[in-house]
């Protein structure tokens, strides 16, 4: 008897869950040989015909057009894990992978899924104990850590070829835009680190890469509206609104019947009027420089220049508030409500520059500003973005710190020392309960024994020996991914590998959860559109 449409393929059963396991070690395959300091680079051409070269899990991925709904859920992953944390997208997708991958012995013995999805619950709850036990915190005020911290980071990405400039362009960037807020509950203050909308990255292709930098300010793609304003002010006031300096021209198509003459002269001068109200309005708030959101007519420019006022017209939202950040201007939505304390008095420098074929205002040298431009210059734009990629990912990493100060050993310490705390527990455990135990054990095992083989190491050997390291000499002995060697990540000399807690659990947590969603999937209807 049919019930489903003809035109439907359905998998139930063992075969599903096979299917599934199938597609998500796909998935996982694309993307292994990216991980660790010894990263291949994939290159992929755009549906656009443009081309990305990154290593980046969540920007490979994001390109790759997939169709089995497994997959598709795997993709996800490595999305969720980038907006959460920023970093270990990599890391995700290939231990989810591998957590399904020792999960089908299990199923080939009859092991019901659900007892599997418990038995993987609960080594998520011994992970997590294990990864507090083994972490360390962090001062902030320790640049040092920071430095070394953003290193391990930046170290499996492109942009470890331009050495320590990038990770010194993050660390400021990031702790400029920390601010105090006053915490939902009313008691006491939590921090609030804005990356997104407060630290802007200006790609401008040529140049030496070593004239990037962070500025003391910001700065965006405009040049002043009128030749003969001044381009280069020291402390000036700023004044930021969202109004047009033009005549209000109506929404609609709107009629004026006119019988005299003077009529139309008295409409012309009405306008002129109002614009220089509005002008006068301004003038009399005594700013240097003047940016609106809207247009700014060309009687308005000969106000505010008659008046040595520098004007910019048709600035972004996201840069008008970056400004007022960094200035400490406020915006202003009327012309006839604006007061002294609106004024930004906090900008030490203003400059027009040309950088290759544009003109750039810069408002630089702000005092304390909570706001900030990371200007790149380098050879094209296919270096600009892959490096754009990773100074996210390295400010997302201090971002994570900065919340969470603690962190873990990298280099596959931590993770070989979670498998240790699993073999134990699932010695400990009886019966049926025992095997999910062991099976997550050999899956976190799968992070040392990549990095192992992206940089041409004798796995087994390398394995064996950091097992005994483990075992003897603590949980900080993980494998030097340059190397291939086994090195104590706290030693003073050693690669001082160091990555945040609040990744590591995050990589865990989600790996976790998505080979228990996928794994209790048992039918799987892809409804096939029929020939029109």
């Amino acid at each position: 008897m049919l019930v489903l449409n003809q035109n439907t393929q359905r998998d139930t059963g063992r075969s599903a869950q096979l299917a599934n396991i199938g597609a998500a070690q796909a998935v996982a395959g694309i993307v292994r040989s990216t991980l660790g300091p010894r990263a291949m680079l994939k290159m992929l051409l755009d549906p656009m015909g443009g081309i990305v070269i990154t290593n980046d899990a969540n920007a490979i991925l994001r390109e790759v057009d997939v169709s089995h709904p497994a997959a598709k859920q795997m993709i996800e992953l490595s999305r969720a894990q980038d907006e959460e944390v920023g970093d270990g997208t990599t890391s995700v997708i290939v231990l989810t992978g591998e957590m399904l991958q020792v999960a089908e012995p299990l199923l080939q013995r009859n092991i019901h899924p659900t007892m599997i999805c418990r038995g993987y619950a609960r080594a998520l709850d011994a992970a997590l104990g294990a990864f507090a036990s083994i972490s360390k915190t962090v001062d902030l005020k320790d640049n040092d850590a920071l430095l070394a911290l953003v290193q391990s980071c930046i170290g499996t990405k492109f942009s470890s070829r331009w050495g320590d400039r990038v990770i010194e362009m993050a660390v400021q960037a990031t702790l400029r835009v920390v601010q105090e807020r006053g915490s939902s509950t009313g008691e006491g203050t939590v921090k609030e680190v804005d990356i997104k909308r407060y630290a802007k990255v200006e790609k401008v292709p040529g140049g030496e890469p070593a004239d990037s930098r962070v500025l003391r300010g910001v700065m965006f793609n405009k040049d002043v509206t009128h030749p003969r304003m001044r381009r280069k002010i020291v402390r000036p006031r700023v004044l930021l609104l969202d109004c047009p300096l033009e005549y209000k021209k109506g929404d609609s198509n709107a009629n004026v019947e006119i019988t005299k003459e003077e009529d139309w002269n008295t409409l012309l001068r009405i306008e002129e009027e109002y614009i220089e109200h509005v002008c006068a309005q301004i003038v009399a708030a005594r700013p240097d420089v003047v940016i609106t959101e809207k247009g700014v007519s060309d009687l308005a420019q000969h106000y505010l220049m008659k008046a040595n006022i520098t004007a910019f017209r048709r600035l972004r939202k996201t840069d008008n508030n970056r400004v007022a950040r960094a200035t400490g201007a406020t915006i202003c939505s009327r012309t006839d409500e604006i007061q002294e304390s609106d004024v930004g008095t906090q900008c030490g420098l203003f400059e027009v520059r040309k950088l290759g074929d544009e003109y750039f205002a810069f408002l630089e040298e702000c005092d304390d500003p909570k706001a900030c431009t990371l200007l790149l210059r380098g050879g094209s734009k296919d270096v600009l973005m892959e490096v754009e990629r990773n100074l996210q990912d390295a400010m997302q990493v201090i971002r994570n710190v900065v919340l969470e100060p603690r962190l873990l050993p990298g280099g596959g310490a931590a993770e070989m020392a979670v498998s240790r705390a699993l073999r134990a527990a699932a010695d400990a455990a009886t019966g049926v309960d025992s095997y999910p135990l062991r099976a997550v054990a050999d899956a976190m095992e799968v992070i040392p024994r990549i990095l192992a083989t992206n940089c041409g190491a004798k796995v087994v050997r390398v394995l064996t020996e950091l097992r005994a390291k483990q075992q003897t000499e603590g949980p900080t002995w993980g494998i030097d991914g340059t190397t291939g060697k086994v090195a104590d990540m706290n030693a003073k000399d050693g690669p001082r590998i160091w990555e945040p807690y609040a990744v590591k659990v995050q990589t865990v947590k989600t790996a976790i959860e998505a080979a228990s969603l996928i794994l209790r999937v048992d039918d799987i209807v892809s409804g096939i559109k029929g020939q029109k």
